[in-house]
């Protein structure tokens, strides 16, 4: 399984946009390991960074 990230040339990952950080997080609201999700070390650490930071503001449960 390919990176989404790197196959759509994505570079940095928006805490805002919480519609592609819901794929990334499970119906109880984890955030998803990466042989789950299938993104790269350098991604998942930007969707953990990128979803803690959309909880914060409460945008995401």
């Amino acid at each position: 399984m390919a990176c989404y990230f790197c196959q759509k040339n994505i570079q940095t990952i928006d805490f805002k946009d919480t519609e592609i950080l819901r794929h990334f997080t499970s119906g109880t609201g984890k955030i998803r390991p990466k042989k789950k999700t299938g993104a790269c070390a350098t991604h998942q650490r930007q969707i953990a960074q990128a979803v803690k930071r959309a909880r914060f503001l409460a945008l995401m449960p």
